[in-house]
């Protein structure tokens, strides 16, 4: 599921706003905010990181650079950076660098995908992202909802990269997958670790080996041992369990702090 956040074109506004989680029955008071003193640069604050930032570049499912991100640089709040530097030496004494694909995203960034999703003519990157969807179906099967943790600063996306063989760890599926195949019990149980090999949830009868499994549970592992918690639905999205500002939505565009 990709978590982004919508606000209807006719007129809600942030301030103060009550806005209803997709995901509980409780509703919660939020804000918006354009300050973003409490957020670091990730190229300096967890130095070993590797960044490719795919929603600045063309290749990710809306097939062009999203809004709001002005530069290719990951932003995040002080606390979840510090926590993920420690997966950062964690991953790194295993032989392996963090990759990211997205951190702090800003609304302007969650209103291009609304835009976007509305479009179904616009399929040009179906066959690397969606293949098995009709795209008529992503906001009906929950793979575009209301909020995103993103905007809140304290959630990314990442991988892992080998530093023996210098290429991204093989995970069995691409960043932004949307289906069942991109979730961490796809073929196993990632509570205990163990491959299964159970590949029913695929519409396609897609899989993934056991080497690919445990690969996604080294970065699951190293995760959710400093602090942050995992998605069901994306293997490679985790946010900060202890977020600073959980009802903060942030509207600064993606661009070097100064």
């Amino acid at each position: 599921m990709i978590c982004l956040v919508a606000l209807l074109a006719t007129g809600l506004m942030f301030g103060g706003l009550m806005l209803k989680s997709h995901h509980d029955d409780e509703k919660a008071t939020v804000s918006a905010t354009d300050d973003n003193s409490q957020f670091v640069n990730l190229a300096e604050a967890v130095p070993d990181a590797i960044l490719e930032i795919r929603y600045y570049a063309t290749y990710n499912f809306v097939g062009a650079r999203v809004d709001g991100y002005e530069q290719p640089v990951a932003l995040l709040t002080k606390k979840a950076a510090e926590a993920l530097k420690a997966v950062s030496d964690d991953v790194k004494a295993q032989g392996y660098r963090l990759k990211i694909y997205d951190a702090y995203r800003p609304q302007k960034a969650v209103d291009h995908f609304m835009r976007w999703a509305a479009d179904l003519q616009d399929t040009k990157m179906k066959s690397y992202f969606y293949p098995d969807l009709d795209k008529s179906v992503l906001f009906k099967l929950d793979y575009i909802v209301e909020k995103s943790g993103h905007t809140r600063g304290s959630t990314l996306d990442l991988t892992l990269f080998d530093m023996t063989t210098e290429k991204e760890l093989d995970m069995g599926g691409t960043f932004d997958w949307f289906g069942p195949e991109s979730h961490p019990d796809f073929c196993g149980n990632p509570e205990t670790g163990e491959y299964t090999g159970d590949n029913s949830k695929s519409p396609k009868g897609r899989s993934i080996t056991e080497q690919q499994f445990k690969n996604r549970m080294i970065l699951r592992k190293a995760m959710l041992a400093h602090g942050f918690k995992a998605m069901p639905t994306e293997w490679w999205h985790f946010t900060l369990k202890d977020e600073p500002f959980p009802n903060t939505y942030f509207t600064f565009p993606v661009t070097t702090l100064k």
